[in-house]
């Protein structure tokens, strides 16, 4: 699965990025808007052990994002698998990021949600309070179909996503 575009690439976590990512999950620079963990880098190597054969039944999938060079600069998760639709969140880039970080990263999710998981449609909440993530997403084609004290729920279809990624197709 080759899944990379002009300054990135996303590949499957593995039990030795688990000191990465609970940096990334407990540093409160990243985590205001995510769910909390707890616990410490070896249980969140355990929790990716169980993560991976999830990853073998093909029910989710948890990737690191890296810069080229193989510098680890984030991470995003695919989930919620149902008949038409994926749902991908705890999307987090770190300061290694690169400047287009962001939308290569969200185009990436798509090729595989859409592309290589055959998928018609995506959907994922995002808090009321994460206003840089909202407006990114309603810029991607994102519409939003309900809320909660919390969050609201957005869906994209394949269709608005292909557009967007004519617009930017320099990056893949």
């Amino acid at each position: 699965m080759n899944l990379e575009s002009k300054t990135i690439k996303m590949r499957l976590v593995q039990p030795d990025d688990a000191k990465f990512i609970h940096s990334l999950r407990t540093n409160e620079k990243y985590n205001s808007h995510l769910s909390k963990i707890t616990g410490d880098v070896n249980q969140q190597r355990k929790w990716i052990e169980k993560y991976k054969v999830l990853e073998k039944e093909s029910k989710e999938f948890y990737f690191i994002i890296e810069k080229l060079d193989g510098m680890p600069c984030g991470t995003v998760r695919v989930y919620d698998l149902t008949d038409n639709s994926f749902c991908w969140g705890s999307w987090i880039l770190n300061e290694n990021k690169t400047k287009y970080s962001a939308i290569e990263s969200a185009l990436l999710v798509y090729k595989f949600g859409f592309d290589i998981l055959d998928y018609s449609e995506s959907h994922f909440d995002v808090r009321k309070a994460n206003e840089k993530v909202l407006a990114f997403h309603k810029k991607m084609g994102a519409v939003e179909y309900k809320e909660d004290s919390d969050n609201y729920y957005f869906r994209v279809s394949k269709f608005s996503i292909d557009k967007v990624r004519k617009k930017f197709s320099k990056l893949l």
